[in-house]
């Protein structure tokens, strides 16, 4: 499989007590497991991502669980409220046990 590559967008800046939106989006095939090799006839092993997780400063923010129905090249938005500058923590494990991480930096006033 293709290397997989996080992106994360968040605003640079915002005000205290500000509410956030965060989007981030993986390049992953995300393979259910379904489908058979064309040449061969096999099943392709399943591969997905399966868990998500944003943490901030150590503090779960927001995690999901994803299953074989989520679409190749997961896009995830959710919002938060901006309490404090610093940096999030976004990472994505795979079933094979790979994990993918990014960090993204907001600074709060």
């Amino acid at each position: 499989m293709a290397k997989s590559k996080p992106r994360i967008k968040l605003p640079a800046k915002a005000a205290k007590g500000e509410i956030i939106q965060i989007k981030t989006l993986i390049s992953h095939k995300m393979e259910s497991g379904q489908r058979k090799d064309k040449k061969t006839g096999e099943k392709i092993p399943r591969q997905i991502i399966n868990k998500f997780v944003c943490t901030f400063k150590g503090k779960e923010v927001f995690s999901a669980d994803w299953h074989g129905a989520i679409s190749a090249n997961p896009y995830m938005s959710f919002y938060t409220v901006a309490t404090e500058s610093g940096a999030y923590e976004f990472t994505w494990t795979d079933d094979d046990g790979s994990v993918y991480s990014k960090s993204a930096k907001i600074a709060v006033s």
